[in-house]
């Protein structure tokens, strides 16, 4: 079993007596990039705030697995980018980062260069914040919440508003932080299409709730065109398939099957199943992408995503 980073359990955030978060339960796995998926107001940000001690929980509980010490040292080990990053206009990238550094007690030049590089920053000089692009600027929050060697990186909405070209050189610059730095992302959105070529593992969260949590592979399965089997007990159906030569075939659970293949043979493969005996509450062709899905499982219509 892969080791956790971070769990929750029942995490709660009430506003007088609305629940912006409720009963939240997410489990984040070390190394991953865990997608947190949810329309604009579904409680993604006030997770994330809770997360980086920015915030108060109402209720429940979170783990830094392994963090020894108080919990002000695990907040220590956490970098954050959650709504605008905190930069200061009028100073240069380099000046903004060195501020930061001094409050972590860090006086290296070349740190604070390599931060920079490291998020591709490195060569704009003096020029000052204020005049950056937006992708500059969420690059030079990222360089902010690097400060310290975090272990964990939250990041909230960190493509919102970028053009096409900042979307792709965001997209490489998380996956590098993840593959050669080895920091475990918890990033939020509701682009599910940009989400999806970078997570390892989801939650899509509706109103407060986790509707759902799985790993892309587990997402990626829900999201193929395929039969799906309904039945009170599918156990009976396994070699009725196999007997007709199906090899692509995935058992959900103990009352659902989906079979990726010789998708126009479902007439045929229901009078098999019949035939064995064997009572089946429906059959049919599901299609759907990533996003359809969302809107599918959290009962939301088209154009409610954003």
């Amino acid at each position: 079993m892969e080791e956790l980073l971070l769990e929750t359990k029942g995490l709660t955030k009430k506003y007088k007596s609305v629940s912006a978060v409720d009963n939240v339960d997410i489990h984040i796995k070390k190394g991953s990039i865990y997608g947190l998926i949810g329309k604009n107001g579904a409680g993604k940000t006030t997770i994330m705030k809770m997360l980086a001690g920015l915030a108060n929980p109402t209720s429940g509980s979170f783990n830094y697995v392994g963090f020894d010490g108080s919990a002000d040292q695990a907040f220590a080990r956490i970098g954050a980018l959650i709504e605008a990053p905190a930069i200061q206009p009028n100073l240069s990238a380099y000046d903004n980062l060195k501020i930061k550094c001094l409050a972590y007690n860090i006086g290296d030049k070349e740190y604070i260069m390599n931060k920079l590089e490291l998020v591709g920053l490195g060569k704009v000089g003096k020029k000052k914040a204020g005049k950056f692009s937006l992708g500059m600027k969420q690059r030079l929050g990222i360089a902010l919440a690097l400060v310290g060697e975090p272990d964990l990186l939250l990041l909230d909405e960190p493509i919102n508003g970028l053009d096409p070209q900042g979307i792709v050189e965001i997209r490489e610059m998380i996956l590098k932080l993840n593959r050669e730095n080895g920091i475990t992302i918890l990033i939020s959105s509701h682009i599910l299409e940009e989400l999806s070529k970078i997570a390892t593992d989801y939650a899509i969260i509706n109103n407060g709730k986790i509707i759902e949590e799985s790993t892309s592979e587990e997402l990626k399965l829900k999201c193929r065109d395929k039969v799906v089997i309904k039945a009170a007990e599918t156990s009976g159906i396994v070699p009725v398939l196999d007997s007709l030569g199906y090899t692509d075939y995935q058992v959900m659970d103990a009352n659902t099957i989906y079979i990726f293949e010789r998708l126009g043979e479902t007439s045929a493969l229901n009078m098999e199943i019949g035939k064995a005996g064997i009572p089946i509450d429906s059959i049919g062709v599901e299609s759907s992408d990533l996003e359809e899905y969302f809107l599918k499982v959290t009962g939301t219509v088209g154009g409610d995503l954003i």
